[in-house]
């Protein structure tokens, strides 16, 4: 078992805090720190740099990358909230340099080799809640009391807003912006921006595509792709016919692949519409 050692003894101790409780198979790199009181189960791997909070509760199997700063009381790894689990060793693996903060749970996967994903570079804020199966991939910001359901997907650069509820199987397209206290029940759309209850793509996320380095000549494609999607006299299904036909721009391909997917695809929710 790991056990703490003061600055006094080496320059290089361990920085565990001698009231953490942490398993003799846990596997955790020298330079991870862990709070008071935390709790680090079996099977369980922490890269370099890490930081555990006070009271903080990981469970395995989980792998955890380099750089990530988990905050007092999370709750990571423990077994998902789905009555289909049968106990199967199913996982939860977290990339680098993630932020997550107090109270956050991230629960594993329900069947055996599945896995709840995290990307790298994602902060969750407060409260929010991960459920098993998801995938959040990289640069993602979501609020606080945010819950997602199983099966959640969230693309690259989605900015996920406080206090509102991802059904299961949805899909959030990259760079997608969503309002706080909003219902998720479909897919929403990359590049946009979405609120309401129920909710509804509203514009496009202009300061989200300039902070992520598009052009003047991308988003300029992008919002005729958006006029005609939802402020034209077509039917939804016409539009999205159309839509290769403005351009072979790279991020207008990009949504009109979404959209297929959303439409057509397994398990597939549809897409959040524009104005009805």
């Amino acid at each position: 078992m790991l056990t703490y050692q003061s600055k006094e003894d080496t320059p290089l101790s361990t920085p565990i805090h001698p009231t953490a409780v942490i398993h003799p198979k846990a596997e955790l790199h020298p330079t991870v720190e862990v709070g008071p009181f935390a709790v680090i189960g079996e099977n369980v791997k922490i890269d370099a740099q890490t930081t555990i909070g006070a009271h903080a509760i990981i469970e395995g199997p989980i792998e955890i990358g380099v750089g990530n700063r988990i905050f007092p009381s999370a709750v990571i790894g423990l077994e998902p909230q789905d009555l289909k689990y049968k106990g199967a060793a199913s996982w939860v693996k977290i990339g680098n340099h993630n932020t997550i903060r107090e109270f956050v749970t991230i629960n594993r996967a329900t069947h055996a080799d599945e896995v709840t994903q995290i990307g790298d570079h994602n902060l969750l804020m407060a409260y929010v809640h991960v459920a098993h199966n998801c995938v959040i991939e990289d640069h993602v910001i979501i609020a606080n009391a945010v819950a997602l359901a199983g099966h959640v997907h969230i693309e690259p650069r989605a900015v996920i807003g406080g206090a509102l509820g991802v059904h299961q199987f949805v899909r959030i397209g990259r760079n997608a912006m969503l309002g706080g206290m909003s219902r998720i029940d479909r897919d929403a759309p990359p590049f946009m921006m979405i609120e309401g209850n129920p909710s509804r793509v509203r514009s496009l996320n202009l300061v989200g595509l300039k902070r992520a380095g598009l052009t003047t000549h991308d988003v300029g494609y992008l919002k005729k792709a958006f006029r005609l999607l939802y402020h034209s006299d077509l039917t939804f299904k016409e539009a999205l016919e159309q839509l290769p036909g403005i351009s072979d721009n790279e991020y207008v391909e990009y949504l009109y692949h979404f959209l297929m997917g959303s439409t057509t695809g397994e398990k597939r929710r549809g897409p959040i519409p524009g104005r009805t």
